[in-house]
Order: structure tokens, then C-alpha cells, then sequence
């Protein structure tokens, strides 16, 4: 299948079109801010460069959160407004399953850590295992404190990732030499990522109902909105 991926749900926004499990194109901007202003833009961008008219695509998939209340309404806003537009099924992604897809393969455990409010972070525990990625605990928003704590009962190798590693940084050191950080250019999830999990959801017969996919917020955002 041929899928549109957008991912708007940090301080990143990038679009991406993959095929069969393969990248065909991305586009990445860390600009941290004007979402709204550019998504729209860059899928332009990316269809022109990569020669795809938007009538090819077989289905477009979002990220769905948790991460920055107003970049989850852009993105899903979006989504369900061009999959309605155009009757293609729409795939929602956690964007935890999407960051912890940046380190696909490492032994041990998987950890993304998203930057959230109240000093806070999104969390999840991930494994790598038999070439799939496993999720071994709910999604999250956590302190960091009990959050290492919790970590601590594993004794193996925990490979952290994501905008909430720097600011948190020590809490996780305190798991001493079983404390392990993926590099920067790590920390944000990417849009290929999303396309090729909303493409195997699809690919699977699941598709989300345009008007009950809801952003994955885990938490009342300060400002309530209407529709999403």
C-alpha cells in the first residue's frame, strides 16, 4: 500500500510516504512551531518531489499522541479532513510506538520518554523481540521519579530516547551503567515511522471511524475544544 504519514505531535513535524514497508520519501522540519501553517505545505512538497498525485495514495495515517496538545489537533484535523475529502482510510498511531521505532533492534529495553507538562513525561516500555517491537506497558504520564523506580525492578539494559531525556537526565542516570541514551537525532518521532505502522494496520483491515479517532492525550488538556 501506498500511505501518507504525519507526525505533528512534538516539537517536529515531518510527512512521509511509504510503500510496502518501504521509504519512499520524508520530509522533517524541527522548527517548533506553525504546524498548522506548514503541514499542509510539506505533504504538497513531498507528493511533488516524490511524483505522486494525492489520487494514488491508498490510505493516509497520523500520529495520535500523547505529545503537544495543540500539534495533535493539527495533525488528526488534517488527516480526517483529507481522508474525508478523498474516502481514503485513515490509520491513527500512537506516537510512543512511532519514537520507540527509532531503536529498532537494540537489546534490551526500549524506552521513549516524551517532554509533558507538570514535570512530567509520556511514557512506554518497549521490547524488540522475534523482529517485531513489543509494548510491555500501558502509555503513560508519569514523574520521573517513580518512573525510574519502576525501571529499576529490570535488571537489563534501558535505552532511553526522546525530547524528555535531556531535561530528565538525572533520573536516568541514576540506573547507573544500565542507563543507555540513543543519539540526538533520535528523539523525535518520524513520520516514516508512522506511515509503516498506519500501513500495516491497514494492510490489516483496520481503519479508524473519522469521527470517533480522537487524539491519545492521556491527560485533559488546559484548554478544552470542541470536535477532537
Amino acid at each position: 500500500m501506498l500511505v501518507l504519514g504525519l507526525e505533528t505531535s512534538t516539537a517536529a513535524a515531518s510527512v512521509a510516504l511509504v510503500k510496502e514497508d518501504r521509504l519512499l520519501a520524508e520530509i522533517f522540519f524541527n522548527t517548533q512551531r506553525y504546524h498548522s501553517r506548514q503541514t499542509l505545505s510539506l505533504i504538497s512538497l513531498l507528493l511533488k518531489q516524490a511524483g505522486v498525485e494525492f489520487r494514488e495514495l491508498e490510505g493516509i495515517a497520523v500520529a495520535l499522541g500523547p505529545g503537544s496538545f495543540t500539534g495533535l489537533r493539527v495533525g488528526v484535523a488534517i488527516a480526517k479532513a483529507l481522508a474525508h475529502a478523498s474516502g481514503k482510510p485513515l490509520a491513527g498511531v500512537p506516537t510512543l510506538d512511532g519514537l520507540a521505532l527509532n531503536a529498532a533492534g537494540v537489546a534490551g529495553l526500549i524506552c521513549p520518554v516524551v517532554v509533558a507538562r507538570r514535570e512530567e513525561v509520556y511514557t512506554a516500555l518497549y521490547r524488540w523481540q522475534e523482529g517485531r517491537l513489543c509494548r510491555l506497558t500501558p502509555y503513560q504520564a508519569v514523574t520521573p521519579v517513580s518512573w525510574v523506580g519502576y525501571l529499576a525492578s529490570y535488571n537489563e539494559p534501558v535505552y532511553f530516547l526522546g525530547d524528555g531525556v535531556q531535561p530528565f537526565k538525572e533520573f536516568w542516570i541514576s540506573l547507573r551503567e544500565r542507563a543507555l541514551f540513543l543519539p540526538p537525532e533520535s528523539s523525535f518521532p518520524r513520520a516514516g515511522h508512522i506511515a509503516r505502522l498506519g500501513e500495516e494496520r491497514l494492510r490489516q483491515g483496520e481503519r479508524d471511524d473519522l469521527f470517533q479517532l480522537k487524539p491519545l492525550y492521556l491527560r485533559p488538556p488546559a484548554a478544552v475544544f470542541k470536535g477532537l
